[in-house]
């Protein structure tokens, strides 16, 4: 796959083109203000994928990921392991759409990513590619990630990880540039 996993899920499903979050203000850059499909897809995909990344980079997720077994499994439920309430209801808020459309749209990107991941890991399916896999993902993941929903931390590599909170750090380090030149 050339494209990053979101564009691709993007695409894939639909959904508008995801919009970069803006460093600076911490918004996700539009013009007009976006319809409730452009929420739902710019909140529920980077929310998604994310909660994949966290559960891929544990061996027990990316044996999951690789396994045959998986057909009609709920892999919102699995990958989001117990938070998926807390997930569901940020993009519920963020898109105003009801919970039970925000949880449908995210089973179908996690299963949608799930195939995604194990197509671009054929030539090599062990646990290992996976997770190098979900890491080469992780920046993209991030810069689509709306700050209103509040999932940075699941994308972090160790608890207090700052890089995970892409917005915050970016903010602080343009801060600094700009103060060191004015």
């Amino acid at each position: 796959m050339s494209t990053s996993l979101p564009e691709f899920i993007q695409k894939k499903l639909g959904f508008p083109p995801l919009r970069k979050v803006d460093p600076v203000d911490h918004a996700v850059k539009a013009g007009a203000e976006p319809a409730v499909r452009e929420k739902l897809g710019q909140a529920a995909i980077p929310a998604t994928l994310a909660a994949l990344y966290r559960f891929a980079k544990t061996g027990k997720g990316s044996r999951a990921v690789l396994a045959n077994n998986s057909e009609g499994r709920k892999w919102l439920e699995v990958i989001m392991d117990e938070k998926d309430g807390s997930a569901v209801d940020k993009v519920t808020q963020y898109a105003g759409v009801s919970d039970e459309e925000a949880a449908a749209i995210m089973e179908i990107i996690a299963v949608e990513a799930v195939f995604a991941v194990r197509d671009s890991v054929a030539h090599n399916p062990e646990p290992g590619a996976v997770q190098r896999y979900m890491a080469d993902q992780r920046q993209a993941i991030l810069v689509y990630l709306p700050a209103e929903v509040q999932l940075e931390h699941w994308l972090a590599d160790h608890p207090g990880d700052e890089s995970a909170e892409p917005v915050r750090l970016a903010h602080t380090m343009e801060s600094r540039f700009f103060s060191a030149c004015f």
